[in-house]
């Protein structure tokens, strides 16, 4: 496998007409059954929207964001999950089951949905946004709330898939990985190879490891290049920054509130290994970036943010110069999943009575 190439001639940005899925447009390039049919929403073929302000400002010489928020349940877990999910059906599950801060529920809800399976999630209480809860309850999950962490919630979830017949779709599942390091072709696809700089949050840090894995194996055959890597932790959160595990991580970035994550070591290999590094980074300066991203017409939920804001940390540092770089942030998730990040916020909006001269005395004032 890995060995065939992308069809040739042109952007791989298809109209949705003709984009077949992740699997459907990579099959050759994951280790997936070969005869396994794909259960998907037709995730994926998601844009580099350019920022021309953000990288006068960071002063790089081309800023994109990979905004993965167009992915049909809001998130890049769509690309993971249409390749569990598919393996799945293939292996005669009958059940799948996570733990989850929110944005793999959902997007294991949608595609058990499609493929009739049933589904449990367990999620942390209180600890999820209501847009993210509202997705997996929409497609019918098993919404169980536990009284502690994800990192508790994804070892109670491990522990029982080794004693039911229940198939487990958190990022430790290595389809999980296939399908996500398909976000890596896009870009070389679309840029025609590798950017210098990747940002990404890190939570679970499945991402930031099939990225890696992605750019890796286009480059073998391909000769893209790699980029480097900077990986980007919420400072209330982030156990690869301090060394160790955090038993209570708190953060506004709550697709990245994890304290004990999955692909820890595969994280840490993988910055190493790109010449990059990972950082922690103030909820003040997520939700800043947020507000950057907003005004240049993307929302984004807070965690998504957290690369632009380890970009500008580490610029206005000095550690990072970006002249004559092309930079790719990726924002993982629509801002859609956690609108009381902005709600709450956010001053009352102003009222009137229903009148023109009132309406013109407002906007003239």
């Amino acid at each position: 496998m890995g060995n065939a190439r992308p069809p040739a001639g042109g952007p791989t940005i298809l109209a949705m007409n003709t984009w077949p899925g992740v699997i459907g447009r990579y099959r050759d390039w994951m280790e997936l059954a070969e005869d396994v049919e794909a259960v998907t929403l037709l995730e994926g073929n998601t844009p580099l929207v350019p920022l021309p302000r953000q990288a006068l400002a960071l002063g790089a010489a081309a800023l994109y964001v990979k905004y993965e928020g167009l992915n049909p349940s809001g998130s890049f877990k769509d690309r993971g999950m249409t390749a569990a999910i598919s393996m799945a059906v293939h292996d005669g599950a009958q059940a799948v089951i996570c733990a989850s801060t929110g944005n793999t529920a959902a997007s294991a809800a949608a595609y058990a949905a499609r493929a009739g399976l049933r589904c449990i999630v367990l999620v942390p209480r209180g600890k999820v946004a209501t847009g993210k809860l509202g997705g997996a309850l929409a497609h019918a999950a098993e919404v169980i709330q536990v009284e502690g962490s994800f990192d508790q919630a994804l070892a109670m979830v491990t522990e029982l898939t080794l004693e039911r017949p229940i198939a487990l779709v958190n990022s430790i599942n290595p389809y999980r990985l296939e399908g996500q390091k398909t976000a890596a072709f896009e870009i070389c696809d679309t840029l025609g190879r590798a950017p210098e700089w990747l940002a990404l949050p890190v939570g679970n840090a499945g991402n930031i490891t099939s990225y890696w894995m992605g750019f890796k194996q286009y480059d073998q055959t391909r000769k893209t290049g790699l980029p480097r890597i900077l990986g980007v932790q919420a400072a209330g959160a982030a156990p690869l920054v301090l060394g160790h595990p955090v038993d209570q991580p708190e953060t506004a970035a709550t697709a990245i509130r994890i304290g004990r994550p999955a692909r820890g070591p595969q994280a840490l290999q993988a910055a190493s290994e790109s010449g990059g590094r990972i950082i922690a980074v103030s909820d003040e300066a997520i939700l800043e970036a947020q507000t950057d991203l907003a005004r240049d017409g993307l929302w984004v939920e807070p965690a998504s943010a957290a690369g632009l804001a380890g970009l500008k940390h580490e610029v206005a540092s000095g550690a990072l110069e970006l002249a004559g770089a092309t930079v790719v942030c990726v924002c993982t998730g629509h801002g859609l999943k956690d609108p009381d990040a902005i709600t709450s916020r956010a001053p009352e909006p102003r009222v009137i009575p229903a009148d023109m001269n009132s309406l013109r005395a407002l906007i003239d004032s």
